[in-house]
């Protein structure tokens, strides 16, 4: 699984090495590093190519006759890019996806579990701080789940 929070130095060509133990995660649990990079509205997010392949398929599966299916798939999908790092473990994103989330010198990469997300430093501050701040209510929220007295949305 992908846990951590990792900060990292874009080199003079706009590349960025992948965490060591993120690399390690798809060597091992998912017998490639390759991935696909999409925007959500606040950053990137990386999927192993297995994990994106379960995205497709339910997206698959939706009304395409609902207007924002339709808006919600064009934004997600239509930024999908499929990388595979380089022997150091480098990739370099597209120029499209960088200016997206205004990565400059620094990423920081976030685990989320089956995916990590690729975040500007500034912008993964602020939203940290917003959490910080609405912690309680986020709680409030999300521990029905938790404990079990609500079921997960299947």
């Amino acid at each position: 699984m992908f846990r951590g929070k990792f900060k990292h130095t874009l080199d003079e060509k706009g590349r960025f090495s992948l965490p060591s133990k993120f690399r390690e995660v798809l060597r091992v649990k998912y017998g490639s590093e390759n991935l696909v990079v999409t925007n959500f509205p606040d950053c990137l997010v990386a999927y192993p190519v297995e994990e994106w392949q379960k995205i497709e398929d339910k997206l698959m599966g939706l009304p395409w006759d609902i207007p924002e299916v339709r808006q919600y798939v064009r934004y997600f999908l239509g930024s999908a890019e499929e990388y595979q790092p380089d022997k150091q473990g480098r990739i370099l994103l597209s120029q499209s996806l960088r200016e997206e989330i205004k990565l400059e010198k620094e990423v920081v990469f976030l685990g989320m579990l089956t995916h990590f997300e690729i975040w500007n430093p500034k912008d993964l501050e602020a939203k940290f701080k917003e959490t910080k701040e609405n912690f309680n209510k986020v709680m409030q929220i999300i521990n029905p789940y938790l404990t079990g007295v609500k079921d997960l949305p299947s």
